[in-house]
C-alpha cells in the first residue's frame, strides 16, 4: 500500500463515524467488471457494490444520460411533476407487473414505506392499531428503525430496544411455521424470494405459493423484498416472477439506480387504494428527476442489451464452475443461490479467504462468518468467471 492511500485511509478513520469495518483499500475508479484502487492495482469485482453495479463499471450510455439530467435539474420536490419520474415509473411498473409505484432514496426507505402501507390498509379495514406483521428468520431488510424490526437477526436488534413494529418470525421454507404465527392481528408476511445476508437461500415454489395462499384465505397482505434479489439478478427481473406468485406490495433498489442512490415500492391497485393517502408518507430526494433519470437508463438498457437473457444464459457455467470448486475442497459444505446471486458454504470462516483473494485482485465478501457471496455484475462474461476461479482456488488452497 502506498503512503497516499494510507494517509487516505488514516483521514478516514479520523472523520467517519467507524460503523464499517472496511478493508484496507481505496477505491478509485472502475471500468467494466473491474475496479482500480488509487494505487492503480486491478481488481476483478465480484461483489459490484452488493448487487449495485449490474451494468458494469462506466457504461457510456449511462454516463451520458446523468450528465444530460445534471445540466438540466436535478431537484424539484414532489410538491411539483417531474418528467423522468413519469418515465421511470411507467417503465418500472411494465417490468415489475405491479401497479404503483413510489420512489425512495435506498432498499431501506423501500421496506418502511412497505411496512407503512401494510399496516395502514390493515387499519382502514378493521380500525385496529395493534397489527402484528410476520417476518423470516435469518433474513435482512436493512438497518433504519421499521426495516430493522423484521430483520431476523437479533443481535442487530438488541441493542436498539423496543421496534416500531410488533413482529413474529417464522422459518424460511416453512409453512407451518407461518401458518402457526398468523392471527387476527397479522397485517403482513414478509419475506425475500432470496434470502441475501442470510446466506443465499431460495424460497422454494411451494413455500412461496403456501405463503400467498394462506394470506389470501386469511386477508393478510404478502410483501416481498426484492432488493437484493431483483432487478434480473435470478434469471427473472424479479424473483418471484419465475414462479408467478405475485405479491401485494414489493421492494426494490439497488440495481434499480446501478449506483445512483434509488429505492421504490411498489402496489397492486387494491392496496394502493386503501392504504397511503396524500400526508400519509412522504420524502424530500425521492424520486427526484437526476435519481429518476438514472432508473429510467438502467431500465431502457436492460431492455436492449437483454440482460436478464444474459444472465439466464450465463448462469449454469456460473454455477458449473462453483460446483466444481466446492468438489475440490472438503470444507465445502454446499452451492447455493440463484442465478448470478451465489454461496458456496464453508465448514469454517472464510474471512482469511476474502482477504487472500483481494490482495491476488478479486473482490469478494462474505454472507454470514462460513459463506463466500458472488454478486457480481450482471455482465459478466465466461472469461470474467475463469479468471475468478484462477484467482479463487488458489486463495482457498493457501487458507484451508
Amino acid at each position: 500500500m502506498s503512503e497516499k492511500m494510507q494517509a487516505l485511509i488514516d483521514q478516514a478513520e479520523a472523520d467517519l463515524l467507524h460503523t464499517y469495518n472496511r478493508y484496507q483499500i481505496v477505491f478509485d475508479h472502475g471500468d467494466g467488471v473491474n475496479l482500480y484502487d488509487t494505487d492503480g492495482k486491478r481488481y476483478l469485482d465480484f461483489v459490484a457494490g452488493i448487487a449495485v453495479f449490474a451494468l458494469g463499471y462506466n457504461n457510456r450510455e449511462y454516463n451520458d444520460a446523468l450528465k444530460a439530467q445534471t445540466d438540466k435539474i436535478l431537484h424539484t420536490s414532489n410538491y411539483f411533476y417531474n418528467a423522468p419520474a413519469i418515465e421511470a415509473a411507467h417503465r418500472l411498473k411494465a417490468v415489475s407487473g405491479m401497479d404503483r409505484v413510489f420512489f425512495t432514496n435506498s432498499g431501506a426507505e423501500a421496506v418502511e414505506g412497505a411496512l407503512k402501507a401494510a399496516i395502514k390498509y390493515s387499519y382502514l379495514k378493521d380500525g385496529r392499531s395493534d397489527h402484528e406483521i410476520i417476518a423470516m428468520e435469518h433474513s435482512f431488510h436493512g438497518r433504519t428503525y421499521g426495516a430493522l424490526s423484521v430483520t431476523g437477526n437479533p443481535a442487530y436488534r438488541a441493542p436498539f430496544g423496543q421496534m416500531p413494529c410488533d413482529v413474529q418470525f417464522a422459518r424460511y421454507n416453512d409453512l407451518d411455521s407461518v401458518a402457526a404465527l398468523m392471527n387476527d392481528r397479522t397485517s403482513a408476511v414478509i419475506l425475500e424470494p432470496v434470502q441475501g445476508e442470510g446466506g443465499l437461500v431460495p424460497a422454494t415454489k411451494e413455500f412461496l405459493a403456501g405463503v400467498r395462499r394462506l394470506c389470501d384465505e386469511k386477508g393478510i397482505l404478502l410483501i416481498f423484498d426484492e432488493v437484493q434479489c431483483g432487478m434480473g439478478r435470478t434469471g427473472s427481473m424479479y424473483a418471484w416472477q419465475k414462479f408467478g406468485i405475485r405479491p401485494d406490495i414489493m421492494t426494490t433498489a439497488k440495481a434499480l439506480g446501478c449506483g445512483v442512490p434509488v429505492g421504490a415500492f411498489l402496489l397492486t391497485e387494491e392496496v394502493a387504494q386503501n392504504s397511503l393517502k396524500a400526508g400519509d408518507h412522504g420524502t424530500t430526494y425521492g424520486g427526484n428527476p437526476f435519481a429518476c433519470a438514472a432508473v429510467c437508463k438502467v431500465l431502457e438498457l436492460y431492455e436492449k442489451e437483454r440482460i436478464v437473457e444474459h444472465v439466464r444464459g450465463i448462469t449454469p457455467y456460473f454455477e458449473q464452475k462453483l460446483d466444481e470448486i466446492a468438489a475440490q475442497f472438503p470444507c465445502i459444505q454446499e452451492r447455493r443461490g440463484s442465478g448470478l446471486m451465489q454461496g458456496l458454504v464453508f465448514d469454517r470462516p472464510v474471512a482469511g479467504i476474502i482477504q487472500d483473494a483481494m490482495d491476488h485482485g478479486l473482490v469478494l465478501i462474505n454472507a454470514g462468518p462460513d459463506i463466500l457471496r458472488f454478486v457480481p455484475p450482471l455482465v459478466i462474461t465466461r472469461q470474467n468467471i475463469d479468471e475468478m476461479v484462477s484467482i479463487l482456488v488458489p486463495a482457498i488452497e493457501r487458507q484451508v
